[in-house]
């Protein structure tokens, strides 16, 4: 493993985590884990029981089902006569500042079916609402604050108002006492014991721009855009006090507040989630970049909900609201976008700079060589063979060796004109395979690298702009976001003479392409992920998808998981354990932009655009060997260090293996065996187990009884607590 010395430096940095750390469980820390598009620009959310409600500035309030967070739904909605910027909901109706038309009164007796039922117009523009018993508290622009009786929903009347110093954003109501974001006069205390006549008590300025206000006990949160969350006690309403401050990296534009955390929606950075257990020292402590802007954000249970502007509603999983730790990260002289990793150094290369990065000390990587801009053209990818690295340039196409044996001065040796226009480029033994764009694939000899030579030039059907090579089979990724779009399987076992075998349709332009065993793991812009099934050459098949909404860039796999880069500044870790349904585990946030991810069997390196380059641990696998069955385990008892677990000993087997999990409690189990085109062959288990060790044993029969052939299967563990799953062979 990396040195992950000195010990003590590493205990000052990761002081939760022993310091021979080598993977975690990233589902265990703060991460996005999915979200639903509006059709609109989401700018607000609401949440009340089993629903979400969005308010989508031009498109209305938008009701989306989170029964299951991680998969929303949107089931209902209602168009609004303004732009519907604000929302609330009380009892079997949300309310809506629809900006120049006040507010629009929704009944919501059912979600799915939302009707409008009354509406009231307001001096100004509705900025932000509040209900509170009978009332509704309208932060109205220049005009203040606006009390509507809401006793009856379907006949809204005016109360009463009272003017602020500036530009009302922003509301929230405790006890006798709104709270308003008031602009550049930050906040805004009135008295609402008479809502008919509402009467301004106190204030005080905050710095930056006043946007979201939320109250909790003593103290109220207000969203600074530039200047970050302001705490202000106010336990003498008439008398507030700015207590303390923090900055987020962006504009925070609005708050919620749940338990000792107030979690803040930062228009350019997603969620930043702020620990408050002193209000007057707020440290931030985690953040999740989403897709689009954070506008809006609501709190509910394990979950933060934020409205997303451009993305629609986004989920993110706040059950331990704080951030992965990292191994270690470096900033380079440039900006990073293709990662290649061999032994302890990563080359990190953009357009026109190769970085040569020290990480036989993951903790604190160094750069300690660089390569400059070519005397033409742009780099486009790189890869690495022993003391060399192969770049990939642009038009005019070449590729170029460069000897990294020191690696302080990397130095260019030889050079060999390509035909078309490079683009991505693997080696594999002493051969480069380049990705031509319309010249299609060429195989590059490169035993000795002061003298490349052109092996073959085979003509892909459609531009080709990255390649992976496995096994005598090279993966050509085409596509140039104009003509077809797919991957091309190639035998490349000669490679004078590369073979045509199949091609395979996907969507969009490849961003990155990596093999796995049986498998072609491919990312594709906002398509996101694809998994496509190469065990046949002659017959690919896309079997499996995972979607984002975002632009996915890169992508490396080892094991059970493949590690996938947003562009946004997300890296996802994503189990692949089956094939045909990936599913998110986690995600991580970054500094910056995401732009390519590489893994050298050790840790994970991603590329952050201009911020350099950050190492990360792996996926924790949770295979481990298990020999018996412990039913007398107490049943209502954990069993220290025991999650949900699978094994599968022997694999490869004849005539049978053993299937042995961990239940860390009592809970119903499932241990399914599927081929790997997803189909169930037989079911070994269904019942409720106690907490402890199980097995099972596969005799290599379907639920028939009847044998099946050689080849692999997929043996498929679900619990009430997640799904895991393991590849076994079967040899007869």
């Amino acid at each position: 493993m990396k040195n992950l010395i000195p010990v003590a430096l590493a205990a000052a940095l990761l002081p939760s985590l022993a310091w021979s750390q080598d993977c975690i469980d990233y589902g265990e820390y703060l991460h996005w884990v999915g979200g639903v598009d509006t059709p609109g620009d989401a700018v607000s959310v609401a949440v009340a029981g089993s629903y979400a409600y969005v308010g989508d500035y031009w498109y209305g309030l938008q009701v989306i089902d989170i029964t299951d967070p991680t998969s929303a739904q949107l089931v209902g909605n209602v168009d609004t006569p303004g732009n519907a910027i604000c929302v609330a909901v009380a009892g079997s109706y949300a309310y809506v500042g629809d900006e120049d038309y006040g507010l629009q009164v929704i009944d919501i007796t059912d979600p799915e079916i939302p009707r409008l039922v009354g509406s009231e117009h307001t001096p100004l523009n509705a900025r932000g609402v509040a209900v509170a018993g009978s009332y509704a508290y309208i932060a109205d622009g220049s005009s203040g604050l606006q009390v509507i009786d809401i006793t009856d929903p379907d006949s809204l009347q005016f109360a009463g108002s009272v003017d602020t110093p500036d530009n009302a954003r922003g509301v929230a109501v405790a006890g006798s006492y709104a709270y308003i974001a008031d602009r550049y006069s930050g906040l805004q205390v009135i008295d609402i014991t008479n809502p008919a006549s509402p009467q301004l008590v106190g204030g005080v300025d905050t710095p930056g721009y006043a946007r979201g206000v939320a109250v909790a006990g003593n103290y109220a949160y207000v969203a600074g855009s530039s200047s970050g969350l302001q705490v202000i006690d106010i336990a003498d309403p008439t008398s507030p006090q700015l207590v303390g401050s923090v900055n987020t990296p962006g504009d925070a534009v609005s708050v919620a507040v749940a338990g000792s955390y107030a979690y803040v929606g930062d228009y350019w950075y997603g969620l930043q989630v702020i620990d408050i257990t002193d209000p007057t020292s707020p440290q931030l402590v985690a953040s999740v970049n989403t897709p689009g802007s954070a506008r809006g954000v609501a709190v509910s249970g394990s979950y933060a909900y934020t409205a997303d502007y451009g993305s629609g509603l986004q989920v993110i999983d706040i059950t331990n609201p704080v951030s992965a730790p990292i191994v270690g990260s470096v900033e380079t002289p440039a900006s990073v976008e293709w990662l290649a990793v061999s032994g302890d150094f990563v080359y990190a290369a953009d357009p026109f700079e190769l970085h040569l990065i020290d990480v036989s000390e993951a903790i604190s990587p160094v750069v300690v060589g660089a390569l400059g801009p070519p005397s033409y053209g742009e780099y486009r990818d790189v890869a690495v063979s022993g003391d060399y690295v192969y770049l990939t340039m642009g038009w005019p196409s070449a590729l170029l060796a460069v000897s990294v044996a020191i690696p302080a001065s990397p130095q260019v040796v030889g050079t060999l004109e390509t035909p078309g226009e490079a683009h991505g480029i693997a080696t594999e033994s002493h051969l480069a395979y380049i990705a031509g764009g319309t010249a299609g694939l060429q195989v590059v000899d490169v035993t000795d690298p002061e003298s490349p030579s052109l092996v073959s030039n085979f003509p892909t059907i459609s531009a080709t702009r990255q390649v992976a090579v496995a096994d005598g089979f090279a993966y050509a990724a085409l596509g140039d976001g104009y003509g077809y779009s797919g991957l091309e399987v190639i035998d490349v076992s000669d490679p004078a003479w590369p073979i045509h075998m199949s091609v395979v349709e996907t969507p969009g332009v490849t961003r990155d392409v990596v093999v796995a065993d049986d498998y072609v793991y491919a990312v594709y812009g906002e398509y996101g992920l694809r998994v496509i099934d190469v065990s046949e050459p002659i017959t690919p098949a896309v079997v499996g998808a995972w979607e984002t909404d975002t632009e996915a860039t890169g992508v490396t796999v080892f094991g059970s998981y493949a590690y996938v880069t947003l562009a946004h500044g997300t890296f996802c870790v994503i189990d692949v354990s089956l094939p045909f349904s990936p599913i998110l585990v986690a995600s991580v946030s970054l500094w910056g932009s995401a732009r390519d991810v590489a893994f050298d069997g050790e840790l994970v390196y991603v590329a952050r655009g201009q911020y350099g380059l950050q190492i990360g641990w792996p996926q924790c696998d949770d295979s481990v060997a298990i020999e018996g069955d412990s039913d007398e385990a107490n049943p209502d008892e954990d069993v220290p260090h025991a999650g949900q677990r699978l094994a599968i000993h022997p694999n490869p087997f004849n005539p049978q293996t053993t299937i042995s999990f961990s239940l860390k409690r009592t809970e119903w189990a499932e241990v399914g065996v599927y081929d790997l085109g997803g189909r169930l062959l037989n079911v070994l288990a269904d019942r409720t187990y106690p907490a402890g060790h199980h097995t099972v044993v596969w005799y290599g029969k379907d639920a028939m009884g009847r044998a099946v052939p050689s080849g692999s299967y997929l043996v498929h563990l679900e619990t009430e607590s997640g799904v895991k799953a393991r590849k076994v062979s079967l040899i007869r």
